[in-house]
């Protein structure tokens, strides 16, 4: 789907790790939502239990999802849920039931956004030319 030339040969992450990813979690860490400490502390503890996962994500450390309050934050893409008030004992039971056994923690779940499945795009083999659009408009 994408250029491999595109990509940076000397990028921090392999463009392998990207495409065997299975989830994406954001972690918002402070400094508004939460003490930066302690958002550190957590974010350390994200990126050793990651390692550990029987399934292969990725991990982001945002400065701010804009909530500003109630945090740290944890949000899971593609799915789409935010979690708020994470702390280290939230934190290995949302990897555990989310990420791995793909169970959001529903008591948990601060925000989710729906629509985010509509977003994804069709597979490689299901797009379609601009010639085939732009005939059936002109029909």
């Amino acid at each position: 789907m994408s250029a491999p030339d595109r990509f940076p040969p000397d990028a921090k992450i392999p463009r392998e790790e990207i495409s065997r990813a299975t989830r994406h979690i954001f972690l918002c860490a402070g400094p508004d939502c939460c003490d930066s400490a302690a958002g550190e502390r957590l974010w350390d503890l994200l990126k050793a239990e990651t390692r550990k996962l029987s399934v292969p994500v990725l991990r982001t450390k945002a400065a701010c999802l804009r909530i500003c309050r109630a945090g740290p934050w944890l949000v899971v893409y593609p799915d789409g849920i935010w979690y708020d008030r994470i702390d280290a004992r939230k934190l290995c039971h949302i990897l555990k039931e989310h990420i791995e056994q793909v169970r959001p923690v529903r008591d948990w779940i601060a925000a989710d956004m729906p629509n985010l499945a509509m977003c994804r795009l069709p597979a490689p083999d299901q797009h379609t030319s601009p010639k085939s659009h732009s005939s059936s408009a002109t029909s």
